[in-house]
């Protein structure tokens, strides 16, 4: 996505890292848009209070960024200012939100108008060969449904963005073991499909699942699993006239027009 950002004509002052305790945003745009004041939006306050501690520095490092100067620069989402900035950054999260719409929502409010959101998220085709091996063995999908990025371009205009680009790729990742995936996985999000199994697994469940997938090694001897990454530009278009408006035209301009139709060369 920082790569992108070199095609913006118009550089934003301000911009908010949503989730920026995932981590990888704020390098990624400092490197293009190294004047930008960075904000950081978080959904619970352990997260805030995480991101906090890693805007402080150490008093011994001077004065540059005090405690308030990090409460001031992280907040909760839904505690951001409407229209507070010119760019959203949502890099890798919008697939762990139960409601992507609602999230959108949030985005739309956040920037003003004219400003433009960038995010990525996982696809549809995303793990299949994990899905293959569950369903294999007659388990529930260890995710919810990804949405198709033609959907999602859909839900954005539904919520007031214009213009939405969509793309995507594929990347493939290998992992040396099936505890060294399992753990890169829960990283990625939690499994928030409905269908899911209720409450905990046994041990004797993780250990037939490590079987598993040690059986999907490939032929030097690492586990393979693709991803679906999909990349998301759209801009926030200015407010549409409610319906039931009223339209005032003078008198004057009626008969400009009137007049432009009956002698077009004039």
């Amino acid at each position: 996505m920082a790569e992108r950002l070199k095609l913006i004509r118009i550089a934003p002052q301000d911009w908010i890292d949503w989730w920026g305790g995932l981590g990888g945003g704020e390098a990624a745009v400092s490197n293009v848009l190294p004047d930008a004041q960075r904000w950081v939006a978080e959904p619970t306050a352990d997260w805030v209070a995480h991101s906090r501690r890693s805007l402080r520095k150490p008093w011994w490092t001077g004065l540059g960024l005090g405690r308030g100067a990090a409460e001031r620069r992280v907040d909760l989402e839904a505690a951001i200012a409407p229209g507070s900035a010119q760019m959203v950054w949502a890099n890798m999260m919008l697939h762990r939100c139960a409601n992507p719409q609602a999230q959108m929502a949030l985005w739309h409010k956040a920037l003003q108008v004219g400003g433009y959101l960038m995010f990525s998220t996982l696809g549809p085709s995303s793990l299949q060969g994990l899905r293959q091996a569950y369903a294999a063995q007659g388990w529930p999908s260890p995710h919810a449904p990804f949405a198709d990025m033609h959907d999602l371009g859909d839900q954005l205009v539904g919520m007031g963005f214009a213009d939405p680009v969509m793309d995507q790729e594929t990347l493939t990742l290998t992992w040396s073991s099936p505890q060294a995936l399992l753990g890169e996985l829960r990283d990625l999000g939690s499994n928030l499909d409905p269908a899911r199994t209720q409450g905990l697994r046994t041990p004797r469940w993780r250990d037939r699942l490590h079987q598993v997938l040690a059986a999907q090694t490939d032929a030097g001897g690492r586990i393979r699993l693709s991803f679906e990454v999909v990349y998301g530009h759209a801009f926030k278009a200015p407010p549409k006239p409610a319906r039931g408006d009223t339209t005032t035209v003078s008198l004057e301009s009626l008969r400009a027009q009137l007049k432009s139709r009956d002698h077009p060369t004039l």
